[in-house]
């Protein structure tokens, strides 16, 4: 495992338009934390980011979980209180040794990229989407621009979510107690943004954060720091 790569993967969860534009606020809080740190940040995918920098996964594992959003949405015309959610996953760069993939278990499919300009866009199907058969995981790419990169980057993500998918049975199976501070996993409420009040709760430490804009504008440090206290 890589612990200075970390892939932040945000997805848009409970609330329609609302959590589409909260999961870009918060792929946006990721990016501007990077950028503070000076960390190197690349786009995998839609919603997806490659960050590499010192230690990048330690100080962002404990961002995985669901994040909730109680505001008035820009589409509101009565000014009530919406809540809505995103899910983060946060996960390391796992080598090739480290998760063997069975070729003969992959279904890539090529199609056409939006996201690429010019020419390109009507002449080469660049874009990737790989299929995981027995686990039915898919992943996509189109960012780059040869099918090459795009096939490359998108095992890349399979390998790492085979990774989670593994993670996730062992700590099961197992059954650890896990602390109030401890690795949040997708499927847990970790946090809530609270506009009208301006002020952000985590969940598992308990503490409530008073400067919603500054966390928003990618000042995390205030929370990263309190799990390695």
């Amino acid at each position: 495992m890589n612990k200075d790569v970390a892939i932040v993967e945000v997805r848009a969860a409970v609330g329609g338009n609302e959590a589409k534009i909260w999961a870009q606020d918060l792929l946006r809080m990721y990016l501007r934390f990077a950028e503070k740190q000076g960390w190197q940040v690349r786009l995998l995918g839609k919603g997806v980011l490659s960050i590499k920098g010192s230690d990048a996964y330690e100080k962002l594992k404990n961002e995985s979980g669901v994040h909730r959003v109680q505001r008035i949405p820009v589409t509101e015309k009565y000014g009530r209180i919406h809540t809505s959610t995103a899910t983060v996953a946060v996960l390391p760069e796992i080598p090739e040794k480290e998760i063997k993939i069975n070729p003969q278990d992959l279904e890539w499919q090529f199609f056409r990229a939006s996201t690429q300009g010019g020419q390109n866009v009507q002449k080469v199907s660049s874009a990737v989407r790989l299929i995981h058969k027995p686990t039915r995981i898919s992943v996509t790419c189109e960012q780059e621009r040869t099918q090459e990169q795009n096939r490359q980057i998108a095992t890349q993500l399979l390998r790492a979510k085979l990774w989670e998918r593994e993670e996730t049975k062992r700590q099961s199976t197992i059954k650890e107690q896990r602390s109030a501070i401890g690795r949040g996993m997708r499927a847990e409420k970790i946090r809530t943004y609270n506009f009208p009040q301006n002020r952000v709760t985590d969940h598992r430490l308990n503490k409530k954060f008073y400067n919603l804009e500054t966390i928003l504008d990618g000042n995390l440090e205030a929370i990263i720091n309190k799990f390695t206290e």
